[in-house]
């Protein structure tokens, strides 16, 4: 395991819209969206000995137990239909959660095909992907990969093909589900009181609420995140984001440190 330096970044008085960060059966109120969020320098390379393709090559997602990741090189990217397509969506870095000078605009890669990427986009419909022009990012490679039980509640971080961390989770009600699928780490973030309903750290994946439209005054973002709510572990609790204990989701950042556009399967 590896230890990365969390650094304070500027504070930005944003809202916090993650799903599920009050329960969802006590009709508490969301933390208030002037609460000031700092934003985290969270590492972008990949894992060590992770090999990029060659630019032109093409490759169908990754090798096992190694994933790929595109930077955006500059705050937005035209995503495409199909390689030289039509316009399909422009995804912004405005759209994340906190500065977006702050928080680079990445994706998920699912395959490669000569200069073209297809990515996993962090819009709705769930799921959704489309092309980008590989001379628009950078791409690096990890080894990390999450994965959440829904039947288990529970949460296992890979390093290749070893798990580095399991912890046992809260998850969302009947009512307000976390959502199936592959989704991936798009931001991390660190909440001004590290006891209250956020914990230390949160990282905003990728998908969002199929059931909320906003929270909070903003998207219905699905997070992982800690809580100061231990009775939350083994439960249905939440709006739908993923519950962590406080000194699990520290030890994740802290000591293990997976890199933005790491990938995140949620699975029963």
């Amino acid at each position: 395991m590896r230890r990365i330096a969390v650094l304070s970044a500027v504070t930005g008085a944003v809202t916090l819209a993650l799903a599920g960060c009050t329960p969802a059966d006590d009709g508490g109120s969301p933390p208030d969206a002037s609460s000031s969020v700092k934003p985290l320098p969270a590492v972008t390379a990949g894992a060590a000995g992770a090999e990029v393709p060659d630019p032109g090559t093409s490759v169908v997602a990754a090798e096992p137990a190694t994933s790929y990741i595109a930077r955006a090189k500059s705050t937005t990217v035209d995503v495409l239909t199909e390689p030289g397509g039509e316009s399909q969506v422009t995804v912004s870095a405005d759209d994340v959660l906190t500065v977006p000078d702050l928080t680079p605009l990445v994706f998920l890669v699912d395959r490669i095909e000569g200069s073209w990427v297809e990515v996993y986009l962090p819009v709705r419909p769930n799921g959704s992907t489309g092309w980008v022009a590989a001379d628009d990012v950078v791409l690096s490679a990890t080894d990390f990969s999450v994965d959440i039980s829904l039947s288990d509640f529970t949460l296992t971080v890979w390093d290749g093909d070893t798990a580095v961390l399991e912890a046992e989770i809260g998850l969302g009600t009947e009512e307000l589900p976390t959502p199936g699928g592959t989704y991936y780490v798009r931001e991390l973030l660190q909440p001004p009181d590290p006891g209250g309903a956020y914990g230390p750290y949160a990282y905003g994946l990728s998908g969002y609420s199929p059931v909320l439209d906003e929270f909070a005054g903003g998207e219905a973002i699905i997070g992982i995140h800690g809580t100061n709510d231990p009775t939350s572990f083994g439960r249905a609790v939440s709006h739908g984001c993923i519950r962590l204990p406080n000194d699990v989701i520290t030890e994740l950042v802290e000591e293990i440190g997976i890199p933005l556009g790491t990938p995140v399967r949620i699975e029963e």
